[in-house]
């Protein structure tokens, strides 16, 4: 069988990567096309050697370092790819990857890590966090985006089959594609976190400093319970609204970035992992469970696909009064939360598990 395996760029090693990595040990003879190429070396590693076929974007000006601004042009750009005689194609798309255009002798299988958020329901928080709301720039980046729409609307109708990563995402594309997707979630490198059964003296929350994680609520949340320490892990633009929000605060001890084994180590010896914010899925949930430790997390978003009855505690609204009746929920009952129903649990969204799930859809 011929497969083809569709991604919309390599720039780094993330988490839409860490699937197509794992398409690659599905497929290890397919070829690659991308839209553009400009990964590092030092980060190739998982493409074991293969050299991706590009498009026209990649030989465009200034394409290294802005290649996102040719967005207008890559619904063009991945229409061009010839991908005739290929028995079976696989795209991994969060942008453009599903609007490749295949013949009717051809499966094509997409997984969806989400619709173009920008485009759809948060086109609103796009448009103000970029300062794009008013004026020329703002009209131009409007139409950009009306146009967008359109040709994600229709091209999502060419995939024979639509995969999205969680029911959250699946939600999202009924909702913009009127289409019915089946729920694969992405895979997780629980081997990365091993189950800890030694004693567990802090909460700890570890994530990317950015608005949407609402970090700062739970370091408000846990500056009104003294008696519970906090660990505070990760960087970004939102370091100092979250500095500020445990300032003064004994029980909150904030880290910055970590390294990964720091990172597993904070984990391991957790009570509980705290999130607060509404992701596609949440990684780094499974991640915690693969450690034994349980969650206390928002119930919207992919969290609802991870947090079992015996795994952790959900709260239903993103403010710091929500986070403390979840935390002090989770401490009344801490003892029926095991470190082995929550490691069993994170099993569920292992690679080898999602690789299987893939080459049963594929098939």
């Amino acid at each position: 069988m011929k497969v083809a395996l569709i991604h919309e760029w390599l720039d780094g090693y993330a988490g839409s990567e860490r699937v197509l990595e794992q398409m690659l040990l599905c497929w290890p003879e397919a070829e690659l096309f991308v839209l553009c190429d400009f990964l590092p070396g030092e980060e190739r590693h998982f493409l074991r050697g293969k050299v991706p076929r590009t498009s026209f974007i990649q030989r465009l000006p200034f394409a290294r370092r802005m290649f996102r601004n040719y967005l207008q042009l890559m619904p063009l750009a991945v229409e061009q790819f010839d991908l005739r005689g290929y028995d079976l194609v696989v795209s991994s798309s969060h942008a453009v990857a599903k609007g490749v255009i295949t013949g009717p002798g051809t499966r094509h299988v997409s997984y969806v890590h989400s619709p173009m958020r920008y485009a759809w329901d948060l086109q609103g928080q796009y448009l103000r966090q970029s300062g794009m709301e008013r004026g020329v720039k703002g009209l131009y980046t409007r139409w950009l985006l009306h146009r967008l729409r359109n040709w994600d609307a229709v091209s999502a109708q060419r995939p024979d089959l639509l995969l999205a990563n969680s029911s959250f995402i699946a939600a999202r594309i009924r909702k913009a594609w009127r289409r019915e997707a089946a729920v694969l979630h992405p895979p997780v490198d629980v081997a990365g976190f091993p189950m800890a059964t030694g004693p567990r003296r802090h909460f700890a929350v570890a994530s990317r400093q950015v608005p949407y994680k609402r970090l700062e609520l739970v370091a408000e949340a846990f500056r009104r319970m003294p008696d519970l320490r906090l660990v505070i892990a990760g960087d970004g633009p939102s370091a100092p609204l979250v500095r500020e929000a445990a300032a003064g605060a004994p029980n909150i001890e904030v880290l910055g970035r970590v390294s990964q084994p720091k990172l597993v180590e904070l984990v391991q010896g957790a009570r509980a992992f705290v999130f607060a914010a509404e992701e596609d899925f949440g990684i780094a949930l499974v991640e915690a469970q693969a450690a034994g430790t349980p969650l206390v997390c928002f119930g919207r978003g992919g969290a609802a696909d991870i947090v079992q009855a015996d795994t952790g505690v959900l709260f239903a609204e993103q403010t710091p009064e929500a986070i403390i009746a979840a935390v002090r929920g989770f401490v009344a009952e801490e003892a029926r939360f095991t470190p082995q129903a929550c490691r069993a649990n994170a099993e569920r969204f292992s690679a080898e598990a999602f690789r299987a799930r893939l080459m049963e859809h594929c098939a």
